[in-house]
């Protein structure tokens, strides 16, 4: 007779089925996970892949658009202006201001007319800063203070202006003249006029050849030019309207002369705060208002032994055409931006007359044709037009401008 298996015989045969059955959920986890990582890894080649291709594309995008050469042009739309005796435009909110003797009127970037605004002047010069803009009738007695929106205020004086400006919230100064001094008025945005009174005589602290204000109307640069000792002299003054001026009886909280000696300087500019820069016969000179108290000079640009033909600046960046004293080309860009520090420089041949910088686009044009470059130098369009052209800038899209003339304006795709 056969004896029975004990109960520990059993249990052993339960134990050893019960690790097979262990070692294949494992050798199947494992599976399940080696497989998962593979998927894994799949992905993240992709992912990888992807990122590089995207890079890549991004990278050629950005090389075609950098150094992409227009040759022509398709019209998009075309609007008639009104007629009037054109003086001028400026940049002005989102496209421009066209002034003329007979009255003002502002333009979207779809060519609507946004407004207009009647006047009678002989000699009107405009100022615009942000969405304000002062148009005075030089050597008159009128200025009229206009946002996006239309006229603001309307200011008369007893003296003749000579000089505008305006700040950005609508305050404008102008430099009045009488036979013996020169009076720097101030007024609100309605053409009221400031209990403020800045008094010059050309032999004392000089006669203004420019002045600006700062964006926020805290403060005014100014240039003088001087009477010394027989001699003539230039000195850039900083004025302060905030509470750090109001405890400065004269609200000058800076002045600078030695870095003029020998030259004089016709424009000043505020740029991006906190700089701004006043352009002198030698080249530019770059101060900081970080600490409103103390500007002071952050750079300086010297052209030596080269006549400098313009100048020109946005918010952003601050353009200058020098006489090429050698090579084929006879002038040269040389672009800077707030702060001083240099962009670029680029030989060209063109006669132009008007030269703006527009976001990243330097464009020189005349009443036919344009040259267009960007900030990395590259001359993206040449461009010849078949109708008067008073103004060129961007249009809505990377690859349109907005060509403006005296009665027409378009809106033109790059090709």
């Amino acid at each position: 007779m056969f004896a029975a298996p004990s109960g520990s015989s059993f249990r052993d045969s339960r134990s050893v089925a019960a690790g097979y059955t262990d070692r294949e959920d494992a050798q199947e986890q494992e599976e399940v996970h080696k497989g998962k990582r593979r998927m894994a890894r799949r992905r993240l080649l992709l992912l990888l892949v992807a990122a590089v291709v995207a890079g890549g594309c991004a990278a050629g995008m950005f090389y075609y658009r950098r150094n992409h050469q227009f040759t022509t042009y398709e019209t998009v739309w075309e609007v008639p202006l009104n007629e009037g005796s054109l003086v001028g435009y400026h940049s002005f909110g989102s496209n421009v201001l066209k002034y003329t003797k007979d009255g003002a009127s502002y333009t979207d970037n779809r060519g609507k007319t946004v407004w207009t605004d009647s006047y009678e002047m002989n000699t009107p010069v405009a100022a615009v800063n942000g969405e304000y803009a002062a148009v005075a009738d030089q050597q008159g007695n009128s200025i009229y203070i206009y946002n996006v929106d239309g006229r603001q205020g309307e200011v008369r004086t007893n003296l003749p202006i000579s000089k505008v400006t305006v700040a950005g919230n609508g305050v404008t100064a102008a430099v009045l003249e009488d036979s013996t001094s020169s009076y720097i008025a101030f007024f609100r945005r309605d053409g009221s006029q400031l209990d403020i009174m800045i008094k010059s005589i050309m032999g004392g602290n000089g006669y203004p050849l420019s002045l600006e204000f700062s964006q926020d109307g805290k403060q005014l640069m100014c240039s003088y030019v001087q009477l010394s000792g027989g001699e003539m002299k230039n000195c850039v003054v900083f004025y302060d309207f905030s509470e750090i001026g109001q405890n400065i009886s004269t609200r000058v909280v800076g002045q600078f002369d030695k870095v003029f000696e020998g030259t004089m300087v016709p424009r000043v500019v505020y740029l991006k705060a906190p700089y701004s820069c006043a352009f002198s016969g030698n080249g530019p000179v770059f101060f900081s208002s970080r600490n409103l108290a103390s500007p002071e000079v952050v750079a300086q640009v010297l052209v030596e032994e080269e006549e400098i033909e313009s100048i020109f600046y946005s918010d952003e960046y601050v353009a200058l055409v020098v006489r090429n004293n050698s090579g084929e080309n006879p002038s040269r860009l040389e672009v800077y931006q707030a702060d001083g520090t240099h962009v670029f420089s680029r030989d060209f041949s063109f006669d132009y007359i008007y030269a703006d910088i527009d976001g990243d686009l330097i464009i020189l044009y005349n009443e036919d044709s344009c040259r267009v470059y960007n900030m990395a130098g590259v001359e993206k369009l040449y461009a010849q037009f078949d109708f008067p052209v008073a103004k060129i800038r961007r249009g809505r899209f990377a690859d349109t401008l907005i060509v403006t003339g005296p009665q027409l304006m378009r809106e033109v795709r790059l090709r």
